[in-house]
């Protein structure tokens, strides 16, 4: 599987809105129990987002192979691209409004993200050698491979959050620095070129409030979003042959991609407001309900980092090898199957399962601060 493959996930915990969290009911006491229980609810909108989101990644990573040869997978393919992890970033931005770098936040990122990545980066290229057949290929922490980059990423944004917060014009200042990140190569390091070209994301979720979400989810908006899906769809079916679509992974430069550098920063305008045009179309057709699939969710960190090792072993097992798999009743079979696997990835026993490494508990690697683990 290529190391361009995106995906979006925020890590579990960030599910919660206190910003949207009820008003105190009237006559309500300040020692009443109830008030910081309703605060600490999940938001159902963001986790059937999140987990639909998830359901579109791994339908993503399932469509690749069957791309050569199939102008409607890859017209899906580019159009899901487009907005997926947009949307998901957005949401990460939104839910990363309150951080502030104190102690007790900068716990929650080493063992939501960084402790994580470390270990899925070593899993995933060990797994590499065997299903590439590399065996000479190194672990480095400095590349991240395949999925491990968005972790990475959430990181750095999270950890620049309180300048964003800061400067008087943060959107267009991260527009100005991804469209500078395309002007020449940057390097693997760290995945640093997507992670500058994706920050007007991350950003604009630290920008949201509440209403401007349900803003989007008014029955206007949504059968426009119907009609706006159907065009985008037409335009990727036209773009598919005509354009690259390594420019929605967002890890190149345009002279990396056989275009002129004047490009990039066009190109970062313009996907910018493509992007932003359909992830509001997503958002509003995402339901605010409760639904079967609301509780998973919360699990989506588990979906996001070991579809993967199902996803590659697809290609070294030979399930794309049939004839039958690049004919339409088998992409639909194949893009049924990768929503399967990734819901099942994000049920409570798997989570229960894998929970020590992808939510490890790391409190004895820190010194206790004022305030925390003393009851008081």
């Amino acid at each position: 599987m290529s190391h361009r493959d995106t995906t979006t996930v925020t890590p579990v915990g960030t599910g919660t809105a206190p910003s949207q969290s009820p008003p105190p009911q009237p006559g309500a006491t300040a020692s009443a129990p109830a008030a910081p229980e309703k605060a600490k609810q999940r938001d159902a909108f963001f986790d059937n987002a999140k987990y639909l989101t998830i359901v579109l990644v791994a339908a993503g990573h399932a469509w690749e192979p069957l791309r050569d040869g199939s102008r409607a997978a890859s017209a899906l393919y580019m159009l899901v691209y487009t907005f997926h992890m947009p949307a998901f970033i957005v949401i990460s931005g939104y839910f990363s409004r309150s951080f502030d770098a104190t102690p007790e936040r900068i716990k929650r990122l080493v063992t939501q993200l960084v402790v994580p990545y470390v270990v899925f980066e070593t899993a995933y290229t060990l797994y590499t050698r065997w299903t590439d057949q590399s065996p000479d290929r190194a672990i480095s922490l400095l590349d991240p491979l395949y999925l491990t980059w968005f972790l990475a990423a959430l990181f750095i944004w999270r950890l620049t959050t309180p300048l964003w917060r800061t400067v008087r014009w943060p959107l267009p200042l991260a527009l100005a620095v991804a469209a500078l990140a395309t002007l020449s190569p940057i390097g693997d390091d760290l995945a640093l070129q997507r992670i500058l070209q994706f920050l007007p994301y991350f950003v604009l979720g630290l920008c949201l409030k509440p209403e401007h979400f349900r803003m989007v989810r008014r029955r206007g908006v949504r059968l426009l979003a119907v009609a706006v899906f159907a065009g985008g769809l037409a335009m990727a079916y036209w773009a598919a042959p005509r354009m690259t679509a390594g420019w929605f992974f967002h890890d190149d430069s345009a002279v990396e991609l056989g275009a002129p550098a004047w490009y990039g920063p066009v190109m970062t305008l313009a996907l910018f407001g493509c992007s932003l045009l359909l992830v509001g179309c997503f958002l509003s057709l995402v339901p605010g309900r409760r639904t079967w699939f609301t509780a998973l969710g919360a699990g989506t960190l588990y979906g996001y980092l070991l579809h993967g090792f199902v996803a590659q072993g697809a290609k070294f097992w030979g399930w794309y090898e049939p004839a039958w798999v690049h004919r339409p009743l088998g992409e639909i079979l194949v893009t049924a199957v990768a929503a399967t696997v990734v819901t099942v990835l994000c049920t409570p026993p798997v989570r229960w399962v894998f929970r020590f490494v992808v939510e490890p508990g790391t409190e004895w690697a820190f010194r206790r601060t004022a305030g925390t683990g003393s009851g008081r």
